[in-house]
């Protein structure tokens, strides 16, 4: 079970359509896919029609016991959705009182992973996305990851979030002790506008070792897959959205080996 988390500490970059695209290319290819959402505002619980302010069945009570997860709590905190293959652990909006009740108690940073242990086997893909402070919910999502994946827009201000992501990580590994591996996936890219050119060339300069060689295009057929709440893939598979997140699946695939994974695609 390969578990990988969605970060950046600034929002409206896509974290969750990356969440949704990615998980559900792979669900279209056999795997069995989770997807954890760990942000109080519950976009990625919305996107599937939910609603994180009266939902009852979500990553909330995981972390009510004090650092431990009662056996089989994870499962039954398991959603399905309209697409086979593709579940949803969702959010609650009640994950924003967890920082004033738990932030400074000791094991509360291991929480996902424990509930995630409780899955093990079920999943082929778990990907986690993420509140863009950095708290004791992003810190879970870091510790139980593999691999972090950073969507960042092509634009000067999503740069300088980048920076404090960066800043957080390095905070992390530090804490922890050992690496965190992680990609920047350009996103929102407009190769129309010097600000989106410009900005994705600095970000290839600067994190030249740890980013994904393409970029996810401005498609507003991913507004029309929101709406329907479903996966761009289901609904507009040849759509420029589609090829773009194909294309980082299959870079990711290839490249999982370089960080220690193998997984067979197709």
């Amino acid at each position: 079970m390969k578990i990988w988390a969605v970060a950046n500490q600034k929002g409206g970059v896509g974290k969750t359509t990356s969440v949704v695209s990615l998980g559900g290319l792979l669900a279209g290819l056999g795997k069995k896919v989770l997807m954890v959402d760990l942000d109080p505002h519950g976009s990625l619980t919305c996107y599937f029609k939910l609603n994180p302010d009266s939902i009852e069945q979500s990553s909330y009570p995981l972390f009510l016991h004090e650092g431990t997860v009662p056996d089989d709590l994870a499962q039954k905190m398991v959603c399905s959705t309209s697409v086979p293959g593709l579940d949803l652990i969702p959010a609650s909006s009640a994950l924003v009182t967890l920082e004033r009740r738990f932030g400074v108690q000791a094991g509360m940073g291991l929480v996902i992973s424990k509930a995630l242990a409780q899955l093990r086997g079920q999943y082929d893909f778990v990907f986690i996305d993420t509140p863009p402070q950095l708290g004791v919910l992003l810190v879970n999502a870091l510790a139980a990851s593999e691999l972090i994946l950073i969507p960042v827009q092509t634009e000067f201000l999503a740069l300088k979030g980048l920076e404090r992501m960066m800043h957080t990580l390095q905070m992390i590994m530090k804490s922890q002790g050992h690496e965190l591996k992680y990609l920047v996936i350009p996103t929102m890219y407009d190769r129309r506008t010097h600000a989106s050119v410009e900005s994705l060339r600095r970000l290839r300069v600067q994190y030249e070792n740890n980013i994904w060689p393409g970029c996810i295009v401005i498609d507003t057929k991913f507004r029309d897959a929101s709406s329907a709440g479903m996966p761009l893939s289901q609904m507009f598979p040849s759509s420029r959205g589609v090829k773009a997140y194909r294309s980082l699946l299959k870079y990711l695939v290839e490249n999982l080996t370089a960080i220690g994974m193998k997984v067979n695609h197709g």
